[in-house]
């Protein structure tokens, strides 16, 4: 963001920094820490949170850092005091922290970020998800929290779901109306496994049910949800339309491949594409409506329309995110959150025939694989979210390839996330599923909400 770049030069000139907590330190979380120490600017990370706390650790000694340990807020704000960086293994250490403006969350956990993003806005502080699967389950009534806090709940710059916000946000700047909003895919093998992925994940340090949620299709698919949610669009079927074409076909052809005529007077439709290029960018094909700007926009090589595709050619996750920090400390603006109620939710899917008594392995497991499905339907057939399914026993069997109904399972007690989707499912039941502005900031007590 260019605005953001002299902003945080004045910060750190002047010697006050946004100061940041992290939660997470793995695959995602220790890079980002190196993002964080090294290149960004105006930005302190004072704080990571992890249950191995050597691993935290770890992730600052590989910037030249030596933390200290911590273990409660005050201990925590001596740190901060002394500018010394430090670790601890209680995440609720980083979010009660008045010095504290933002938490990263980078677990990628339902559950557990869940409880870490509450207490965070519980506590005053803007919430940074680097966790399209919280967002993509449990977005709307995190952003119903938030607002009602004042505080901004987003995920993160540089990850595809806001990657393609901020083009959407561009392209309605310039009088292009969106009508779909996609993403370039390599591979998609619904029935991909940790035994399969093993290797790759080994390889690059990975967790290996989070590289299977990558082949699987569950990982775009909470990243599509994210952007419907955001932006107001739908899917034109359950687990989108996907087409698959011949490797290195330009992306700039993709209005051939989507039923563009039957989606240009609706609210628009997520989607992806299997093979083109560039890999893995981000596409949006949008239309306008005047034919002077058209005609423009064909002597600016965009093609004769009415369709055009529009396009970011890369996503660079890590690198990005403190601009979302930025965005939200200085603006209170989000890179990417939802408009309010769900449009669109992930929903399990069996990967095999699933028996009663077998209990589900959640995201990136043996068992499910997440499709995205119109949240009208998902509460019609009563439709079990992957984000919850992890740990369900089932009751009934389940052919491959069908979903799994919230009827079908036995449900763990005792799970934040569960009440919070019952309390989503709750608010948003009678409001329309796109509101044209949004909620006011209250003075409720967010903390006793959980």
């Amino acid at each position: 963001m260019i605005i953001l770049d002299r902003l945080m030069e004045r910060r750190e000139s002047a010697g006050r920094p946004i100061r940041v907590g992290m939660v997470g330190a793995g695959f995602m979380g220790s890079v980002l820490a190196r993002q964080l120490v090294t290149a960004a600017r105006g930005i302190e990370l004072v704080a990571i949170a992890n249950r191995n706390g050597d691993r935290a650790a770890r992730a600052y000694t590989a910037c030249g850092l030596e933390p200290v340990r911590v273990s409660t807020p005050a201990e925590l704000e001596d740190a901060i005091r002394q500018r010394r960086p430090a670790v601890t293994e209680n995440e609720e250490v980083v979010s009660r922290t008045e010095s504290i403006d933002a938490v990263i969350e980078v677990t990628g956990a339902v559950e557990f970020g869940a409880g870490v993003a509450l207490d965070a806005i519980a506590h005053g502080k803007h919430i940074v998800l680097m966790n399209a699967e919280l967002d993509g389950t449990l977005g709307p009534v995190l952003k119903h929290h938030a607002d009602r806090a004042g505080v901004v709940v987003s995920n993160v710059d540089g990850d595809q779901p806001a990657v393609v916000q901020n083009l959407f946000r561009f392209l309605r700047g310039i009088g292009v109306r969106p009508i779909l909003c996609g993403s370039i895919k390599g591979l998609e093998d619904h029935y991909r496994t940790p035994a399969t992925q093993g290797a790759f994940a080994a390889k690059w340090g990975q967790d290996v049910c989070k590289v299977t949620s990558f082949a699987d299709g569950t990982k775009i698919s909470c990243e599509q949800a994210c952007i419907a949610n955001a932006t107001g669009m739908q899917v034109a079927r359950r687990g989108m339309l996907g087409p698959t074409v011949p490797p290195g076909t330009r992306i700039e052809e993709a209005a051939k491949w989507f039923p563009v005529e039957e989606i240009l007077d609706g609210p628009g439709i997520v989607d992806y594409v299997v093979g083109a290029a560039p890999a893995p960018g981000v596409f949006i094909l949008g239309t306008v409506e005047d034919p002077v700007q058209r005609r423009y926009l064909s002597y600016y090589k965009m093609g004769e329309g009415p369709v055009y595709c529009f396009q970011t050619p890369y996503h660079l996750c890590h690198f990005e995110v403190q601009n979302t920090v930025a965005r939200a400390v200085e603006f209170g603006d989000a890179a990417i959150a939802p408009l309010a109620g769900p449009r669109v939710e992930v929903v399990s899917t069996a990967k095999r025939d699933l028996k009663p008594g077998e209990v589900l392995d959640g995201i990136g497991g043996y068992m499910v694989y997440g499709q995205c499905e119109n949240t009208d339907t998902v509460t019609a057939a009563r439709l079990l979210p992957i984000g919850l399914s992890d740990g369900c026993r089932l009751l009934a069997s389940v052919a491959k390839d069908q979903v799994v109904r919230w009827q079908d399972v036995e449900v763990p007690g005792g799970r934040l996330s569960h009440r919070l989707y019952e309390e989503q499912t709750g608010l948003f039941r009678e409001r329309p599923a796109r509101s044209p502005v949004p909620s006011p900031a209250s003075d409720v007590d967010v903390e006793a909400k959980h």
